[in-house]
């Protein structure tokens, strides 16, 4: 007994000898057991199953991925596979017609143990062909053409072709969980170079130089035949270096197409010589893939041939390589010759597979039946309830399955395309038999471009026009040809609008009854994978003729207003499959475990004839299936048939060659059952990839313009509003366009797929936020409707409603709640289609919380949360209206209702839309608060505080406005030939409140900050003036014991009018700064009176002894929520900004002097006219009562900052006052004494506004009875007559 590693070689003969299991080193199997070993200890370690692989040459050799490559060159059993396939192909007819072979007669006990088995199973070897394993000197290579009768093909044929080329391992022909159509042109190796070549932003910058165009000229006419030593190249001999590092990737692209080339026409050859049978609906995925072979690699040639400068880039580089190496790349005569070649490549394509036609006739026609059963019109699925489950209630809970499953699924563009090109290649089957021109006839008919790749596409009737002339024998042809592009043109647009409309209804119905019962999705997941590829076909054609057919009679038939509904129920399709996906899986695995593998079991047992290698191979299939268990599925366990189905594909490859034991075409059931295992194991394990393969819409990512259209196009149809997520889903399809072998394009794919994705819900949040702020503006108008202003008109109405008017023309107002009244419901108002249209964005943006596009994440909400609160400000700042032109406003009031009306809706779209409308509220409301909001634009703050300072304040200057404290507001008083606006309407108690509602604490203090640096700027020119003054203002000081001197000096000052008037601005200004601190109180403690209410107890606790610093923090709170303070903080502040800390004494001193040029200056107000005190208004005419404020509150901060005694300097001030005023007293002419007892009336008012001072300090200096007396002046009765 012998003992033997995993990838030694051994005695096939010698079934004692023992092998080394892979998957653990301690295991000793014998040979003839090995395989069934391998199969048991696979599932034992699964862990180690995933680094190891098979062997193409032989099954048994188990070798780590990492070290694949070096022992498919050193592999043993590599040798015997070539030898046999030489003898195979190399024998003559004679001696295949004398060969003695018989059919064995079946001796398979199934019953036995395994270990009866006689034979061990290895690729490569069978019991029929070991007697031909002997060495030859000839390679697989040298295979011909020509393809004699009765040869017999190596049984290790997938295997051995699989290894031949790197390029052939990496096509989409062997790997059935490969093959699709998503996959089937991602191994093109020229992607970039085409678009790369042609379109003028990426040409190469030596195609267009000025230096290289005698070489690039010359080049092309001599082309491929180039001689060095002429004059034209001397160009390239100067940058040989750069033009070989520059077009090394293009022109190594082209030696890769050549390559392939060599390598399919190999493996074509070969797979003539086999003598391959293929059948669509018998061979599935042999089938498939030799179509998508020959199409992918058709297309292939016709992309190349549409590089334009294609010679020169070849050309080019060659003679850079040759003038650096002394001789050209040894692939440039066979690639120049390709290119010549290729100059019209569908003649030649058709040349070139003429060997080939049988096999791939063969191929093609096994379509005869199965596309026209797809190929029907819309009527016809109507007729027969395709894609219905409820329209057969009784099969309801029957699995729907098919003889031909995979086929049911398959997409019909992909068999037009395989018909199209297969008949482009050989056009003889279209002399020689009807039913190829009937099939041929058809394909034509159903459009008018089909796909090569991309958006690149191919005019199949012009090219056909194109071929067809330069033949002998089809001149018939050409009027058929024209005859079908007429019908084309004419019907299939229709016929595809049809089956679209068909396709929405239907998959509709299916999407809502799968989602309404998902135990359904078991039985009936073929309905689903048929839904999706018809629904792909349908949008591609459609998206492919809307870009590329420009010119046409019909152009409606390339427009649909409706393919965001058919995009969202696709959408909805996949959503469901991966949402149940355990659903599906636990059905799908009791199907394969109870009743495919009995089936399959029974069938295997039914076959005549079954060698022993295919027996092995269906064994397997056999015990996969039956070790299924239903805990594989709880347990979350990853199942994985791969190996399954690449076993498969192998047996179709060894059944379907000539002189094969079992012949898979006279064991139909056998194929089609096998077929039907395939999608059942795919429903466990690859369900995205059948997804991939029915549902890709990765075309719109190369369509990008023609997408965005369609979007616009559904936005405006309301229908489709729900439906408009589909689109910002799809993107999310886009990262399948990936491919390793063109990493170039990862980054501008994805930005393009983002940019669509973020385009899209841009868009739809767009819209939904204009929609939601009409609705708002609708609601301000009905709130505004129910304000004050409008019931006047209201009352009247009632009043003469008992006197009927006849006068025309005059239209009646309408009463608030008229709107609801209906007369008809199918008379739908603008609100009533507003509220639609919200429904319809709102299922939109609800139906996915994100998408992930690329690795980003979209979430649609936030999308629409930006766009929301950016029209929500400005819909905001636009109800105040305010011009700085013109200096209009509305009055806060206003705004306020309008805002709660607008909050009161946007808080009922979370009814609609799944958004924090809260967050959304108070985000905007806080921005409000702010100078500018996040985008830098106005806000209600800032169009207010500049509307009260320019206009309402400003005005005040000019007579036209007072301070009216009986009406706590300021008050417009009529001015000839001057017309403003009346100021109590922005000013008064309720509009200063709703002032504070509008722009909150932060608001108000951002106006309390420019109130102050107004007022800052006054004191700064007031200091000024001291200066001017400052030496009279001194002697003003040392005598303020003399009040003959004091006279005598304060007629010397000048400025002492600039004085005053300074000084009644900075009262106004604080007068002004006290109403709105009273309003923002009243509001917080509405809002907040608990948290008042603890700011009232720290604000009570400050004293004369607080510290100066704790006193000004409280007290800055407590400002902050509207509270009076002794000291104002934010004054305080702001004079403390302006104070120079190297001339403090100074400062003091100015400090000092300013409030005696004030008092001594008094007496000057007695001679202004507009002095008088005004009984209704309870204030000057010229606001000079502002002046208590202004001196008490400026006085008290300037000694805060200072840090002097505020108490005895306002004192001190106050006997300046009053000495001042008492010499108008002893004035005797009139006009110096016009307003004597309004100006006394200044010193009780000081009084009362300063918290510092009392009538106990004013009574020494200053006597009562002058106050009374001049009060009782004021205020003597005013007698009114009429007449």
């Amino acid at each position: 007994m012998t003992m033997a590693g995993v990838g030694d070689r051994v005695n096939f003969e010698d079934e004692d000898g023992l092998l080394v299991c892979p998957y653990n080193q301690s295991h000793r199997i014998r040979a003839s057991r090995f395989p069934y070993h391998l199969v048991k200890c696979r599932k034992n370690f699964p862990n180690k199953a995933q680094n190891l692989e098979s062997c193409p040459f032989n099954a048994r050799h188990r070798i780590p991925k990492a070290e694949m490559k070096h022992h498919i060159t050193h592999c043993v059993d590599q040798k015997v596979i070539e030898d046999e396939f030489v003898i195979n192909t190399h024998r003559r007819p004679s001696e295949e017609a004398s060969s003695h072979w018989q059919c064995p007669t079946p001796e398979e006990d199934w019953e036995t143990d395994e270990d009866g088995s006689s034979r061990t199973f290895i690729f490569g070897s069978t019991s029929q062909n070991r007697s031909y394993l002997s060495p030859s000197c000839l390679s697989v290579n040298e295979v011909s053409n020509s393809i004699p009768s009765g040869v017999r093909a190596p049984s290790s044929f997938p295997e051995q072709l699989l290894s031949s080329s790197p390029y052939l391992r990496s096509s989409s022909f062997f790997p059935p969980w490969r093959i699709g159509v998503g996959s089937k042109v991602k191994e093109l190796p020229d992607l970039p170079l085409q678009p790369t070549c042609s379109e003028p932003q990426t040409k190469l910058p030596y195609l267009t130089e000025k230096t290289m165009e005698p070489a690039i000229k010359y080049i092309s006419r001599k082309f491929p035949t180039i001689d060095l030593r002429t004059h034209s190249l001397s160009s390239i001999q100067k940058e040989k270096s750069d033009v070989l590092r520059n077009l090394n990737s293009y022109y190594q692209t082209f030696v890769e197409v050549l390559e392939l080339r060599d390598n399919v026409y190999e493996l074509l050859n070969t797979m003539d010589t086999c003598q391959i049978s293929l059948d669509i609906s018998m061979n599935y995925d042999l089938t498939k893939g030799y179509l998508d072979l020959v199409t992918t690699f058709m297309s292939l040639v016709l992309l190349m041939a549409r590089v334009d400068d294609r010679k020169v880039l070849v050309g080019l580089y060659n003679c850079a390589y040759e003038m650096s190496n002394g001789t050209s790349d040894m692939s440039y005569s066979r690639l120049g010759q390709m290119l010549v070649d290729y100059d019209h490549p569908l003649k030649k394509l058709t040349e070139e597979f003429e060997p080939h036609w049988k096999l791939l006739m063969d191929a093609v026609m096994s379509l005869r039946d199965l596309f026209p059963r797809r190929n029907m019109g819309a009527q016809q699925w109507r007729g027969a309830q395709l894609l219905s489950v409820i329209g057969f209630a009784s099969s309801m809970l029957k699995p729907t399955t098919s003889s031909t499953m995979p086929c049911e699924y398959l997409s019909l563009e992909v068999m037009e395309k395989w018909i199209i090109m297969g008949f482009l290649l050989c056009p003889s089957g279209l002399n020689s038999e009807r039913t190829c021109l009937v099939l041929w006839k058809e394909a034509m008919q159903c459009s008018l471009c089909i796909e090569l790749f991309r958006d690149e596409v191919l005019f199949h009737h012009k090219a056909t026009e194109e071929l067809f002339n330069n033949m002998k024998g089809y001149g018939k042809r050409l009027g058929e040809v024209k005859e079908c592009r007429e019908q084309a043109s004419s019907s299939s647009g229709s016929v595809h609008r049809e089956r679209r409309n068909f396709l929405r209804d239907a998959a509709k119905e299916l999407s809502t009854v799968l989602g309404q019962e998902p135990g359904l999705l078991g039985p009936k997941a073929l309905f689903v994978f048929m839904a999706l590829s018809l629904s792909r076909d349908e949008i591609s054609w459609l998206v492919r003729h809307a870009n590329h057919i420009t010119k046409t009679k019909t152009p409606e038939d390339y427009i649909d207003g409706n393919v965001a509904e058919l995009l969202f129920i696709m959408e909805e399709l996949r959503r469901e499959l991966r949402t149940y996906r355990k659903v599906v899986q636990r059905y799908f695995l009791v199907y394969l475990s109870h009743f495919d593998a009995v089936t399959l079991n029974e069938t295997i047992q039914n076959l005549s004839v079954c060698p022993e290698e295919e027996s092995v191979i269906m064994s397997s299939f056999v015990n996969t299936l039956t070790s299924l268990n239903i805990k594989q599925v709880d347990n979350n366990d990853e199942f994985d048939f791969r190996g399954l189905r690449l076993d498969w594909y192998r047996l179709q490859a060894y059944t379907s060659v000539g002189k094969t034991p079992l012949i898979l075409r006279e064991h139909l059931d056998l194929a089609s059952l096998m077929n039907m295992i395939v999608f059942h194991t795919r429903m466990l394990d690859d369900v995205e990839g059948l997804l991939a393969e029915t549902a890709d819409l990765t075309m719109f990512c190369f369509y990008p313009m023609l997408f965005e259209k369609m979007f616009l196009r559904c936005s405006q149809d309301n229908t489709q509003l729900q439906f408009l997520i589909a689109f910002p889903m799809v993107c999310s399809h886009f990262s399948n366009t990936l491919h390793p072998m063109c990493p170039e394009e990862d980054l501008v794919l994805q930005k393009r797929s983002l940019m669509l994705c973020a385009n899209f819900l841009e868009g739809i949040a767009k819209q939904t936020s204009v929609c939601i702020l009409e609705l708002c503006l609708g609601q301000r108008d009905l709130s505004e409707k129910l304000l004050p202003k409008y019931a006047a008109q209201t009352i009247n109405k009632v009043k003469k409603k008992k006197r009927p008017s006849n006068r025309r023309g005059v239209a009646e107002q309408e009463m608030p709640g008229a709107e609801s009244q209906r007369k008809d419901r199918l008379v739908l108002t603008t609100t009533d289609r507003l509220h639609l249209t919200l429904t319809g964005y709102g299922k939109t943006i609800n139906h996915v919380p994100e998408i992930i596009v690329f690795d980003h994440i979209l979430r649609p909400v936030d999308y629409l949360t930006t766009h929301l609160e950016i029209r929500l400000s400005k819909a905001i700042v636009g109800l105040a209206g305010y011009n700085r032109v013109t200096q209009e406003i509305s009055r806060p009031s206003e705004v306020l209702s309008g805002i709660r009306a607008f909050i009161s809706f946007v808080h009922s779209v979370a009814h609609y839309i799944n958004v924090d409308v809260s967050k959304i509220c108070k985000d905007v409301l806080l921005q409000q608060s702010q100078a500018q909001d996040a985008n830098g634009e106005v806000t209600l703050t800032a169009a207010y505080t500049s509307w009260y300072l320019e206009s309402l304040l400003r005005q005040t200057s000019t007579g036209a406005i007072i301070h009216s404290p009986a009406f706590k507001s300021f008050v417009t008083i009529p001015v000839e030939n001057l017309q403003i606006f009346n100021a109590e309407e922005y000013s008064d108690v309720m509009e200063m409140r709703a002032l504070a509602e509008l722009i909150g604490p932060y608001g108000m203090k951002y106006l309390s900050e420019h109130l102050m640096w107004h007022v800052t700027s006054q004191v700064t020119e007031l200091k000024k003036l001291v200066v001017e003054n400052m030496d009279i203002l001194v002697q003003l000081r040392a005598n303020l014991r003399k009040p003959d001197t004091m006279a005598a000096l304060a007629k010397r000052l000048t400025s002492s009018e600039n004085v005053l008037k300074r000084m009644v601005i900075i009262g106004l200004l604080l007068t002004f700064r006290s109403m709105a601190q009273e309003a923002l109180r009243d509001v917080l403690s509405k809002h907040i009176p608990f948290l008042m209410g603890s700011v009232d107890l720290l604000h009570s606790v400050v004293d004369t002894t607080t510290d100066r610093k704790d006193m000004l923090h409280i007290y800055a709170l407590a400002s902050a929520v509207g509270a009076s303070c002794l000291v104002d903080p934010v004054l305080v502040d702001a004079l403390t900004n302006q104070k120079s800390a190297t001339l403090s004494e100074e400062e003091y001193r100015l400090t000092c002097l300013l409030l005696l040029f004030i008092s001594v200056s008094l007496p000057a107000l007695a001679t202004d006219p507009t002095s008088t005190y005004q009984q209704e208004h309870q204030g000057h005419r010229n606001n000079i009562h502002c002046l208590a404020r202004g001196i008490s509150e400026v006085a008290a901060a300037l000694h805060t900052v200072h840090k002097q005694d505020i108490q005895a300097h306002l004192k001190e001030f106050l006997m300046c006052a009053s000495m001042s005023l008492l010499q108008i007293g002893q004035e005797t002419e009139k006009p110096l004494v016009r307003s004597r007892e309004s100006v006394y009336l200044l010193l009780h008012m000081l009084v009362e506004e300063s918290p510092f001072l009392s009538m106990d300090l004013l009574e020494p200096s200053f006597p009562y009875v002058l106050l009374r007396n001049a009060f009782r002046e004021v205020y003597r009765p005013t007698v009114m007559t009429s007449g």
